[in-house]
């Protein structure tokens, strides 16, 4: 019979701490005198003894601009037909932003627009946007449409 065969767990009880002197963790309970590790409920948190701390350590990453960040609104083609469909006329038959943010189409808080190609055009309309993707004006121009770019 060896020790390492035994089934059995050996558990050592936990010392049970301010149980009076004779238990040798009575008193001050292992804590030592006053001061803030002493109490109860106090961790310092991310207190290294003195050595700089680890988030000093590490360099600072990142950049934040100060600039606001340029709001662009995403139409599809066939966002656009669906509003042709519902019988809604754009004046000049030109679509640009303010129109489609006149009859509630774009929320208000877009400042640019980009069109994409996705869906078909049925009729011919000119189109002021500030972006575009090949697909949609190769769409818009196959129907006789004319694209002017905003800069």
């Amino acid at each position: 019979m060896k020790l390492n065969s035994f089934n059995v767990k050996i558990v050592k009880k936990s010392k049970r701490l301010g149980r009076g002197i004779g238990s040798s963790k009575g008193k001050t309970s292992g804590r030592g005198h006053k001061g803030q590790k002493s109490r109860s409920g106090v961790a310092i948190k991310s207190f290294e003894g003195g050595q700089m701390p680890l988030y000093r350590r590490l360099p600072k990453r990142g950049f934040n601009s100060q600039k606001k960040k340029e709001r662009i609104a995403i139409i599809n083609l066939s966002k656009i037909q669906e509003i042709i469909d519902k019988k809604i006329s754009f004046p000049n038959n030109k679509v640009s932003l303010s129109s489609l943010q006149k009859f509630k189409f774009i929320n208000n808080k877009y400042t640019k627009i980009k069109l994409l190609g996705s869906g078909n055009l049925n009729s011919k309309f000119d189109f002021e946007v500030n972006f575009i993707s090949s697909s949609a004006k190769a769409k818009v121009e196959k129907n006789g449409g004319k694209i002017s770019l905003i800069k």
